[in-house]
């Protein structure tokens, strides 16, 4: 059955190291769309940050963002699907975290184009501060429009958040994830995607039921698409039920070893090296002489499974 729908992560996957999509995967995705195929963006960035990459590229398809707890469409603007925190429950979240010293970021305005708003940032927490600057600096609007300090979240929060984040080590959120489930459980969703090599991680929490893999099915139901004709591309761990829901997964070289290990996916190259074109070029556009990275690394998984 050929693939109709392409899905892609953002950070790791389309994205190349300095954030840029490179000359190939631009190429491989502009020839699938001339072909029919459609090609939705699946990302854990919150919809502001990814709806100019979105327009940059063209898509038509509903922006999949905030790891699916919010779908919506670039241009309109118009709300496909949204699964907000309940109140109590990131209340909650903004509590355990602030025992654990860390800083939260809350995503609202599920509506509009949306805003990130905090009541503080450590001194040592430089990733965060940057974070905020480049949130500011992608959207190129109003600084106050895209990301607000308030006095207090808590006093501020009156309705349900898309997410609520925060940042910081590897260990130290590992740390915070443990007390988040410990503490509060099955009334939150906390996915935690890891850098290892800058001891980088981010932790999102989301309402329950939403994921990459639920937002992508709600954007192939939108379509009358089944997952067979689904081919998904990610290199973290919160991209895992997008890639077991998609008939075709495809996992980057530069991705979590537990993903390139699994056996469970095929594997490309790095994002660096245009993974993402070579998975294209292969199971879409069926050009046989572009995939030989590919063609080995699906030899390793089938010896995997084995």
């Amino acid at each position: 059955m050929p693939i109709r729908l392409i899905a892609l992560d953002l950070d790791g996957t389309l994205l190349d190291s300095q954030g840029e999509v490179t000359k190939r995967n631009r190429a491989a995705i502009d020839e699938a769309r001339r072909r029919g195929v459609r090609v939705a963006l699946v990302t854990g960035r919150r919809f502001r940050d990814a709806r100019p990459l979105a327009l940059a590229l063209g898509l038509d398809v509903p922006v999949i963002s905030h790891n699916g707890a919010l779908t919506k469409h670039a241009r309109t603007l118009e709300t496909v699907a949204a699964l907000l925190l309940p109140l109590e429950a990131a209340c909650d979240v903004l509590r355990v975290g602030r025992a654990a010293g860390a800083d939260a970021l809350v995503s609202v305005d599920p509506d509009g184009p949306g805003l990130m708003v905090y009541d503080h940032v450590s001194e040592k927490n430089h990733a965060l501060a940057k974070y905020i600057a480049w949130s500011r600096r992608v959207v190129g609007d109003d600084p106050e429009q895209v990301v607000r300090r308030v006095p207090s979240l808590e006093a501020y929060l009156d309705g349900p958040p898309v997410h609520v984040a925060f940042s910081g080590t590897c260990e130290k959120m590992r740390q915070l994830d443990e007390l988040l489930q410990l503490e509060i459980g099955q009334q939150i969703k906390s996915l935690l995607t890891l850098y290892p090599q800058q001891n980088f991680a981010l932790l999102d929490v989301i309402h329950p039921a939403a994921s990459k893999g639920a937002g992508l099915a709600a954007v192939a139901a939108e379509y009358n698409l089944s997952r067979e004709e689904v081919l998904a591309a990610g290199d973290n761990l919160n991209d895992l039920e997008m890639l077991h829901y998609a008939g075709t997964g495809v996992v980057m070289g530069n991705a979590e070893a537990s993903l390139r290990a699994a056996g469970k996916f095929h594997l490309t190259a790095t994002n660096d090296e245009s993974g993402v074109a070579a998975a294209i070029q292969r199971f879409v556009l069926k050009e046989q002489n572009t995939g030989d990275r590919i063609q080995h690394t699906e030899v390793r998984s089938q010896k995997l499974e084995s």
